[in-house]
């Protein structure tokens, strides 16, 4: 549902103000009420579907998070199995990357379509849409058949992308007073499925008995329940399209293409080279502990606590940049923990396995959580929150998608882990300085 914001001239949040509040100076124009998603003056049946809406949050809160818990439990569910699927199909390694990297691939193309498909279906149709499209990507990754292998990774990225993308717009309308800590409630939850879907692959292998198949369609039933638990939104918000509000653009508003903004382009990089490394790690981790000798049952529960500990950095990361102007430390502080813990998987990769996981979990967490965030607190408005998510999770995504691949290629051309490690390890450096400049206390 596009629901409305209240904007005062210029902006929603002058910079400045990034928790979302409305100016209080008297002076200003009189607010007007204007459609999240479009920029424009709902209808009064879209005033009313909001209302609605918000007269049950708990029922929003609960579509959010089970929503939330799909966004990576599909991707996670693979890296403890990359071994087994290899061996059905025999695959390369780099044959094997693509099980990871084509779906992250399609998060990035997916997030071109998502902002238009918000504004001409709705937010929450949409979100309802792609909770079924990813129960049916899973279910088509178990097929027979390396094509559907395949094909079922581009819906999965297709409808996580849906999820990713149209997210935080909706939180910055539904909760512009709590951006920050909504923030952290469905980042928590994102990673809490990841963490759930990784310690549990190898166990439900062996409980359902049928390989790595079964494994792998259970998480169908995640995003089912999650699709259901949102019907109710969908069915709230039915009818709102954009062709049922009134283009009537708020006083004083002029709009600048996000894809102009330095800023913008600073948030971007680093959600994606934040991004690259968090799925370098989800597609391989557990490979790097096998090939230095760990039992792949040891190897994927290393994995679960790695994401069970990101949960943490997700967490608070998000509501400590809330309180900040300028969320400067923080970005040294995930990008210092993120290289650290790679550069221990260099040199003991076993030996000290428990404690980069738990090293990488805090900085992987802190900087998807902080990521998120920032395209919340560097949006003027929902509006452009919107499309800042947009722009930053395809781009971010299209650049994360390189990251798999290329760490199998090299470790195929060089048989070690040495050489993607390191490239890993320049990939945090470039994050680190393209953060500290979208930090800064601005807006786009």
């Amino acid at each position: 549902m596009r629901a409305e914001t209240r904007t005062r001239g210029a902006a929603a949040n002058p910079p400045g103000n990034p928790s979302g509040n409305a100016s209080s100076n008297p002076s200003e124009s009189p607010a007007v009420l204007v459609d999240a998603e479009a920029g424009v003056e709902p209808s009064p049946a879209g005033a009313a579907a909001r209302r609605a809406l918000l007269a049950h949050p708990a029922l929003l809160l609960v579509g959010i998070v089970l929503a939330s818990l799909n966004m990576r439990a599909a991707l996670a569910a693979v890296a403890p199995l990359v071994g087994e699927i290899s061996g059905t199909f025999g695959l390369s390694a780099t044959a094997s990357s693509l099980v990871t990297s084509v779906p992250v691939l399609f998060l990035g193309v997916g997030a071109l379509l998502a902002p238009w498909l918000g504004r001409r279906f709705g937010a929450e149709r949409v979100l309802l849409a792609a909770l079924m499209l990813l129960a049916v990507g899973i279910l088509a990754r178990v097929l027979p058949s390396v094509y559907a292998l395949y094909g079922g990774g581009i819906l999965v990225g297709t409808a996580i992308a849906l999820l990713n993308v149209l997210m935080p717009g909706l939180i910055k309308r539904d909760f512009p007073d709590r951006a920050a800590a909504m923030t952290s409630v469905y980042t928590g939850a994102m990673i809490a499925g990841a963490t759930v879907a990784a310690a549990a692959a190898v166990p439900l292998e062996k409980a359902l008995g049928g390989g790595w198949e079964a494994s792998l369609g259970f998480w169908s039933l995640l995003a089912v329940v999650a699709a259901v638990a949102w019907l109710p939104q969908a069915l709230i918000a039915r009818g709102r399209t954009g062709h049922e509000v009134r283009a009537v653009p708020a006083a004083g508003t002029r709009r600048v293409s996000v894809w102009r903004s330095a800023l913008a382009w600073q948030v971007t990089l680093f959600m994606g080279l934040q991004s690259l490394w968090s799925y370098v790690l989800i597609a391989w981790m557990p490979t790097i502990f096998t090939d230095h000798g760990m039992s792949r049952s040891t190897a994927g529960v290393v994995f679960a606590f790695n994401n069970l500990v990101q949960i943490a950095g997700a967490f608070v990361v998000p509501l400590l940049a809330g309180r900040m102007r300028s969320q400067r430390p923080l970005i040294a502080l995930v990008t210092t923990l993120v290289a650290a813990g790679y550069a221990g998987l260099m040199v003991a990769p076993v030996a000290g396995a428990w404690l980069w996981a738990a090293v990488l979990g805090v900085g992987q967490g802190g900087a998807v959580g902080l990521a998120l965030t920032l395209i919340v607190l560097r949006s003027g408005d929902a509006v452009t929150a919107a499309r800042l998510s947009g722009m930053a999770q395809t781009v971010g995504y299209l650049l994360a998608a390189a990251g798999p691949l290329a760490a199998g290629a090299l470790h195929q051309a060089t048989g070690s882990w040495t050489l993607p490690i390191c490239v890993v390890l320049g990939v945090c450096a470039a994050a680190l300085t393209v953060g500290l400049f979208a930090a800064r206390d601005r807006t786009v």
